[in-house]
């Protein structure tokens, strides 16, 4: 594999059709499971790769250099090979943030709840922090690390959030039924963002919307951390309206 993506169930991904609508070679889906990982690794056998769930933060110890915004997140999706060595960088940070100002949701000094704790969320908190949201609400299922609360304690504590971003896989296909939490929960809530590319529209946001609130999924996300990656990639430059374009022949053909 010369370029590609390794995550551990990848049948939802688009990334192997947005990656050929911005570059001209082979993108690879390459499912690993957790013995299969290291070895693919230490390897080192690609040119350049995508890294997602549960890989993100696990990819880490096997870089020579790591760039100052992905250190600071915490985690790495985007690994170039030169010359043997790894270069790990994270291009989900400008992704979500190119998002959220291209469909108009300010989240500069609001209260703002984050769902999940795992490689998308690190790159979220940082971004929301960078778009200035006045208070950072991190809410976890399954481990509870420091400085993240139980959803029963959100629920008690934090109903007046502003902003829910959900960056958890919960909704994500094939279980689409799924929803994070009842947004009834959160009845000052005025704008719903849920990283999830597949479906496009998820439980959660369709919620949002049905309460009037404004909803949107992270297919948009997915199309602009990709375009930043094959810059990273290829090194050069594509332009920023390569991103609307390809998300919005991806609607198009979703819609028909």
């Amino acid at each position: 594999m010369k370029y590609g993506l390794i995550g551990e169930k990848l049948g939802h991904s688009a990334s192997k059709e947005i990656h050929g609508k911005l570059a001209d070679y082979t993108y690879e889906l390459r499912e690993l499971d957790r013995e299969e990982f290291a070895p693919f690794m230490e390897k080192k056998e690609f040119l350049a790769i995508n890294v997602t769930i549960p890989y993100k933060q696990d990819v880490i110890p096997y870089l020579s250099y790591i760039d100052g915004d992905a250190e600071a997140i915490g985690a790495v999706n985007t690994i170039v090979n030169r010359g043997g060595q790894l270069y790990g960088y994270n291009t989900d940070m400008p992704g979500f943030i190119y998002m959220v100002k291209n469909n108009n949701i300010d989240i500069e000094k609001k209260k703002t709840v984050i769902l999940g704790n795992g490689g998308v969320s690190q790159a979220i908190q940082a971004a929301v922090k960078k778009m200035g949201a006045s208070e950072i609400i991190i809410v976890g299922h399954r481990t509870i690390k420091k400085g993240v609360i139980t959803y029963e304690e959100c629920f008690e504590k934090h109903s007046d959030a502003e902003i829910i971003i959900n960056a958890s896989p919960v909704g994500m296909y094939p279980n689409v039924d799924a929803s994070p939490v009842d947004l009834s929960h959160f009845p000052k809530c005025r704008a719903v963002i849920d990283a999830i590319a597949n479906p496009l529209t998820t439980k959660i946001v369709a919620q949002a919307r049905e309460l009037g609130m404004a909803g949107i999924t992270g297919l948009e996300m997915l199309v602009a951390q990709a375009k930043y990656a094959v810059e990273i990639f290829l090194d050069t430059k594509i332009p920023e309206g390569k991103i609307d374009e390809i998300y919005r022949e991806m609607l198009d053909t979703e819609n028909k």
